[in-house]
C-alpha cells in the first residue's frame, strides 16, 4: 500500500503524488472502500481517484534515484523493439506505452529514433504515428526520471546524454 507523499505512476496520467488515502463521500460509492487521491505532477489541475484494493491496476511505485541511474546506465544494452510490419506498428507502440514500464519507453524511443533515421536516409520524413509515440514515450520517461533524480524535466535528455554519451536520440 502506498502512503501519503509517495510518488507513483498511474496509467496514462504519468507520475503522480499520493495526496491522501481516503474514503469517498459520494452517493452510490461504498463509504468503507479506500481510495488513493493522486495529483499528477505535470498536470496540476487534475485529480485522480483510484481504489486501493483494485487488482491489476495500472499503479506502480515510481523509480528511486538508484533505479533511475541504473536504468540510464543500461540504455545502451536495451534492445530495439522487433517490429513485424507497418500494419501492426500502432498496436505494438500502444502495447509498449500501456506496459507502464520505463524500459519499454526507452525501447520505444530508441526504435522510433532508428526508424526516423532510416526513413530520412531513404528520403522520407518521419511518420505522424512515430512522432506521436516518440513524444508520448519521452514525456512519460522524462517525467518519471525528473522526479526520481530531482531535476527539471527539461534537463533529463541532456542529463542522459551526459551519462551515456551521444548514443541517446537528440532532436
Amino acid at each position: 500500500m502506498f502512503e501519503k507523499g509517495d510518488y507513483v505512476i498511474y496509467g496514462s496520467n504519468g507520475i503522480c503524488r499520493v495526496q491522501d488515502v481516503t474514503t469517498l463521500d459520494i452517493p452510490g460509492v461504498d463509504k468503507n472502500r479506500k481510495y488513493y487521491l493522486l495529483k499528477p505532477v505535470y498536470t496540476s489541475a487534475s485529480t485522480v481517484y483510484t481504489p486501493v484494493d483494485t487488482e491489476g491496476t495500472l499503479l506502480r511505485p515510481a523509480l528511486s534515484k538508484e533505479e533511475a541511474d541504473s536504468l540510464i546506465q543500461s540504455i545502451p544494452e536495451i534492445p530495439l523493439i522487433p517490429l513485424a510490419s507497418e500494419k501492426t506498428l500502432e498496436k505494438t507502440y500502444k502495447e509498449y506505452m500501456r506496459s507502464n514500464n520505463c524500459k519499454a519507453w526507452v525501447q520505444l524511443i530508441k526504435t522510433i529514433y532508428r526508424r526516423k533515421e532510416n526513413r530520412m536516409m531513404n528520403g522520407y520524413k518521419a511518420t505522424a504515428l512515430d512522432s506521436r509515440y516518440f513524444s508520448l514515450a519521452e514525456t512519460s520517461l522524462y517525467g518519471e526520471l525528473a522526479v526520481a533524480l530531482n531535476k527539471p524535466r527539461e534537463e533529463i535528455k541532456s542529463y542522459i546524454t551526459g551519462c551515456i554519451g551521444n548514443i541517446w536520440p537528440q532532436p
